[in-house]
């Protein structure tokens, strides 16, 4: 007796919780993508277990006895990640946060919930007046904080700017122009005429989501290594 389809569906089992892991954004019964994924690859270790077992005793009572015991083990291995989902958590969040740059998950509350890289910052994808833009998570921004490169795609023209108002940056004090973007969204979160500085070309790496956005949400935090923002009127993951 064997059981040629069990395998492949693990695997497939296997195969659906990485691809949830690094490119799932939605929560789904409550569950975040981690979650769903550790489910996933549960029901798929155990279907790789049950056929072996029953593989076993088909070829002999004491072969499944062998595969009844290291199903076993496996099982006890198991419950002891499981016992260590936090420190779990944390490492494959770091991994997440490498892998899927700048990804962010609504959850069902409708919050954001964004993972760290391992150089401590936490990147978000986001849009500036409709066009496609990339921010990191900055409390000691004051205001949202635009880079000089990226400032034509998103409706501001050079000539246009006034570079008047004195910013610390990491290469030393620079000049930034004030600006008012139309729309700021991170998420399914979005903030209109929100006040913003547009940098000289040079002064920054990245653009800064600072105060003037974060101080419009109900709430935002770190917990761990996450970072979850928290829309003052919640719209439910779709």
């Amino acid at each position: 007796m064997t059981m040629p389809g069990i395998r492949p569906l693990g695997g497939a089992l296997l195969a659906a919780a990485l691809l949830v892991a690094t490119m799932g954004e939605t929560a789904v019964a409550g569950l975040q993508p981690t979650q769903v994924a550790l489910l996933l690859a549960f029901f798929g270790c155990s279907l790789y277990m049950a056929a072996g077992i029953v593989d076993g005793f088909a070829q002999h009572w004491t072969h499944g006895v062998q595969a009844t015991a290291v199903s076993g083990g496996l099982l006890v291995a198991a419950l002891v990640v499981y016992a260590a989902r936090d420190d779990l958590q944390m490492v494959l969040d770091r991994a997440i946060g490498d892998i899927a740059d700048g990804r962010a998950v609504v959850t069902d509350k409708g919050e954001i919930v964004a993972a760290k890289r391992s150089d401590g910052s936490f990147p978000l994808n986001g849009r500036v007046n409709g066009r496609e833009a990339r921010f990191v998570f900055d409390t000691g921004a004051s205001t949202v904080v635009l880079r000089a490169e990226h400032a034509a795609d998103f409706g501001f023209r050079e000539e246009d700017l006034n570079f008047s108002i004195p910013v610390a940056t990491a290469n030393g004090v620079a000049l930034a122009a004030p600006v008012t973007i139309g729309a700021l969204s991170i998420g399914s979160i979005t903030e209109r005429n929100v006040p913003a500085l547009v940098t000289r070309s040079g002064a920054l790496h990245t653009n800064l989501l600072g105060m003037s956005f974060l101080e419009r949400l109900a709430s935002y935090e770190v917990r761990g290594n996450r970072l979850i923002l928290r829309p003052k009127e919640p719209s439910p993951a779709g």
